[in-house]
């Protein structure tokens, strides 16, 4: 039962991969002749990689750290405090994961580009010739539409959790004397830390691996491994250069994968141990 899912995986995830880490070690880039790691050293020493490699853990981190802090608040508000259409918003977050990325770009292109509805707003009301928006083509704009579209992967496990979450404990703690801050602290956050953990897991390596983003707002001098590996395959016509980017793209989303499961075991056990 066990052998037909492991030879799917094999020749559709493990092989592909075999083939780059080969190419990757190819002076030729063909995988032939002997292996030679010189493409590694040549790619490490050029300053277009370490910026790729400096913007993509910098893009990945700031958008997990604020897609963590808004999918919290919002879905705190959607799950705890009652308004009209909250049933509907809940659905419409399971609707939006199947939304593609480049689409959310384009809509913020639509609002805040440079002929976008904000900008036309701004220079109706003033006169201006330009509007002031103009921050879509900068790591602010990718780092924007990447909080903006990942938001939803962190909401989704922190709604299940919360709909686990007992009232009564909130009312217990609210009838007490507990302020708000203090019963969110702790009473829903330490339930909340699995859910956080885990949407914050899949958000950091989905960005890591991001390029729809990253090439439809056009952001200029804003390179990421990605997006790297295409002007090397496509555009400069370095293959085994591609494939030593995209082994280290791998190498880097695979260790934080591995480093997230050790820290969410660690952090398990602890819960799981009496006080």
């Amino acid at each position: 039962m066990i052998l037909p899912p492991v030879l799917l995986l094999a020749l559709l995830f493990l092989y592909p991969l075999a083939l780059v880490v080969r190419d990757s070690l190819s002076p030729d880039g063909a995988g032939g002749g002997a292996l030679s790691t010189r493409a590694y050293s040549d790619v490490f020493g050029e300053a277009s990689f370490r910026d790729a490699l400096l913007n993509t853990i910098g893009i990945a981190a700031g958008a997990t750290a604020g897609t963590l802090v808004l999918g919290f608040v919002l879905a705190f508000v959607v799950a705890f405090v009652p308004f009209p259409g909250s049933r509907a918003l809940s659905r419409f977050i399971d609707v939006f994961l199947a939304f593609p990325s480049f689409l959310i770009t384009l809509a913020l292109l639509f609002v805040y580009g440079t002929v976008g509805m904000a900008n036309g707003l701004w220079t109706d009301v003033t006169g201006a010739s330009s509007g002031p928006f103009d921050f879509l083509h900068t790591p602010w704009g990718v780092l924007l539409a990447e909080v903006t579209y990942f938001t939803p992967f962190v909401m989704r496990p922190l709604l299940a959790a919360f709909a686990q979450t007992e009232t009564a404990q909130l009312e217990a703690a609210a009838s007490l004397g507990a302020r708000p801050g203090r019963i969110v602290r702790q009473v829903v956050l330490p339930e909340a830390l699995p859910a956080l953990a885990a949407g914050g897991g899949l958000v950091l390596v989905l960005c890591l691996n991001e390029f729809g983003i990253v090439l439809f707002t056009g952001a200029k001098g804003v390179t990421t491994l990605p997006t790297l590996v295409y002007g090397k395959a496509i555009l400069d016509g370095d293959y085994t250069g591609a494939c030593v980017v995209a082994v280290v793209n791998v190498a880097l989303s695979a260790a934080l994968y591995g480093l997230y499961r050790m820290l969410l075991t660690r952090t398990g056990a602890h819960r799981a141990r009496p006080v």
